[in-house]
């Protein structure tokens, strides 16, 4: 891709290569966004709270926690935490900002960025999204400016994912006029509620609503749980106690004992239980209306995805300044010892990821800009909510995987260094390793993503489980599947957008954004074909739809998997194509190209199993890898501290000065 500019061409050097001058502020304007103000704001708190940093290793357990609670506050009365909540409650109105402002706050410790996202997020995005004025009217300002504090009361010890088999009930007494929450069993208790063990007040519980003798599935509460810091009447709260990390966020468990609240307590957006117990719904489907309700909370995902990415910039800032200025082995012939970052080794360790940080940064970006759109009414189509749910589900997968990839390998390429807790891995590692699994096991997402590929996000998408989504694809809509991914049919639409007819993926050049994009979609529509001729064959033998689904549940994640990387893909290539001539570009130009390069190197067997990849052209392939890394080692500082991480969320003292000369 940096190829298809001029000013990457010097006829007077032997490889005719002119390095890119990059101006950081340009490029960090360009990954801020239209929220570059509120990340700078971001930004300038966290200097203010730069000392919580330290906080986590010289405060006992409940004096951390009241620190965390503390500055959350702080943030909450300065208007940075409910910027996506409604004027007239506080808020500014724009959900897009939030995301923004949540993304950078992964800059630093991260149990304030957990304790905001359960308060502001989970919570209040409960009340919010799932409530009606009345619940508006009461919470809203009060959880916004962080004057009640509450928790997200869906998890169980039993169910993990499962949530439409939750244990804990609430039953409608038709006398009293109030709904009787309970936990029927130590599987049915809610656990690792955030929040719970000692700051919140009031929760939203997800429990199974009862009414007159019938069941109508699973639906949201407010519950008091604490009054006066005093653990309510039939409620009953256990520390979840140390974890591997996020020690600020005080995780709990929570039992219900016929614990009573009023009718009104139900968040009735979706459905409604009247005086005399009459249950009213405007979607009849009870799939539909949990998958409905569900959605409503997708926020989440998108703004952990997002952290994820975040932290990795933080890992990547880090070991890249480190790798400036610490040198080892004398492999030139000036008598010095050879700077880190100047070894192909460590550049291969470390430009493919930070190329990858780029590429999930700009696809967040989108998600971001569709969640925005969905909720603020711009786009209310149902495939627009169904795309942004899979899209958010794949980008959270692969975002927070990014994260624990990319904090261990720039924790061992920072040697003993990184063990170092200043330096700031001990944190990351320990406080992002959760991220691959709350809100969403990576894996049940990405198989999310996949039945919306295979359901072609149908009218029947939201109304089928697992099995269902077997049954759906095995039917009519196979057919369709099918036909558009037979190989003959990929090879012709795909050769159409290059030169080379037949031999399009031997003649095409490597840097050719085309080639690369024509790659990955003919892995993911072939992949796609494959699934779901593999379930047709289940079903059309006889066998058990939950056997033939789990059979094939490999084949569906590398699916879901190749998916989102095509995405990925298109949304830089498409950012690439709508900059300026510049060093900017030309530097963008080169972490596309080693980002795709990387997608196909990764899954080469693949690819040359499908005959698309032949081992010339494969080991060409690692060669140009590496001669990107080679172009972007002089511009590594300026595309890392183009990231914008405040120097004081960097602790190592090592890493705050100029940097050597290469």
């Amino acid at each position: 891709m940096a190829t298809d500019t001029t000013d990457t061409r010097d006829d007077s050097r032997p490889d005719g290569y002119v390095q890119p001058q990059v101006d950081v502020p340009i490029l960090r304007t360009m990954l801020d966004g239209k929220y570059a103000e509120v990340r700078d704001l971001v930004r300038r708190n966290l200097v203010e709270y730069a000392a919580i940093l330290e906080d986590q290793e010289r405060l006992s357990t409940d004096e951390y926690r009241d620190r965390v609670r503390d500055l959350v506050v702080e943030m909450a009365e300065s208007g940075q935490s409910g910027m996506g909540f409604p004027e007239e409650y506080g808020g500014a109105g724009d959900i897009g900002a939030s995301i923004a402002a949540f993304e950078t706050l992964a800059f630093g410790d991260l149990s304030v960025l957990v304790k905001a996202g359960v308060q502001f997020g989970l919570f209040g995005g409960a009340i919010l999204q799932l409530g009606t004025k009345r619940h508006h009217d009461e919470l809203l300002e009060d959880l916004v400016r962080g004057r009640v504090l509450g928790c997200f009361a869906m998890t169980e010890t039993g169910h993990g994912s499962n949530v439409q088999a939750l244990g804990t009930t609430a039953t409608y007494d038709v006398e009293a006029q109030e709904f009787v929450i309970h936990t029927p069993d130590d599987l049915s208790r809610k656990d690792y509620i955030g929040n719970a063990a000692r700051h919140a007040e009031l929760a939203v519980v997800f429990a199974q609503l009862h009414v007159a003798g019938e069941s109508h599935g699973v639906h949201a509460f407010v519950v008091p749980i604490r009054e006066g810091g005093k653990v309510c009447e039939g409620v009953r709260i256990e520390d979840c106690g140390p974890k591997l990390g996020l020690n600020g966020v005080d995780n709990g468990r929570i039992w219900f004992d016929q614990v009573r609240v009023p009718r009104t307590a139900l968040l009735n957006e979706f459905a409604d239980v009247t005086p005399a117990g009459v249950y009213e719904s405007p979607i009849d489907n009870p799939n539909r209306r949990f998958f409905t309700m569900l959605g409503t909370l997708v926020q989440g995902r998108v703004s952990v995805g997002g952290a994820g990415i975040n932290a990795a910039k933080v890992a990547l800032t880090i070991a890249v300044r480190y790798a400036l200025q610490r040198r080892q082995f004398e492999a030139t012939s000036d008598d010095r010892e050879d700077l880190l970052l100047d070894y192909g080794l460590h550049q291969r360790r470390l430009f493919p990821l930070l190329a990858r940080t780029y590429a999930l940064h700009l696809m967040q970006q989108q998600v971001a800009a569709s969640l925005h759109d969905v909720f603020s009414g711009t786009l209310s189509d149902e495939h627009s909510r169904r795309e942004l749910e899979a899209r958010a589900a794949g980008t959270k997968a692969l975002g927070t995987w990014l994260a624990t990839r990319t904090i261990q390998e720039c924790r061992e390429a920072c040697g003993g260094a990184g063990y170092l807790s200043e330096n700031r891995f001990a944190a990351l590692k320990a406080d992002t390793d959760v991220f691959t699994t709350f809100e969403g096991d990576n894996h049940v997402l990405l198989q999310l993503v996949a039945k919306g590929l295979l359901t072609d996000y149908a009218s029947e998408f939201e109304d089928i489980d697992q099995l269902g989504m077997v049954r759906f694809v095995a039917g009519m809509a196979v057919d369709t599947v099918l036909e558009k991914t037979s190989v003959h049919k990929l090879l012709e639409r795909i050769k159409d957008v290059l030169p080379g007819g037949d031999q399009w993926d031997q003649e095409a050049g490597l840097l050719d954004p085309n080639y690369q994009l024509a790659m990955l979609r003919f892995r993911e529509e072939h992949m796609l074909g494959g699934v779901a001729r593999r379930l047709k064959r289940g079903i059309d033998a006889g066998h058990n739809p939950g056997e033939v689904f789990s059979r094939c549940q490999d084949h569906v994640i590398r699916t879901a998997h190749a998916h989102v990387e095509r995405l990925i893909l298109e949304a830089f290539v498409d950012r690439f194509r709508e900059l300026p001539a510049g060093g900017e570009r030309v530097a963008v130009g080169l972490l596309c190209d080693l980002f795709a390069l990387g997608c196909i190197e990764d899954d080469a067997a693949w690819f040359m199993e499908h005959g698309r990849l032949t081992t010339t052209r494969s080991k060409a392939i690692s060669a140009e890898i590496n001669e990107l890394c080679r172009r972007i080692r002089p511009i590594a500082r300026e595309l890392v501290d183009a990231f914008g991480v405040p120097d004081e969320m960097l602790r190592s003292p090592e890493l705050l000065g100029e940097y050597p000369g290469a």
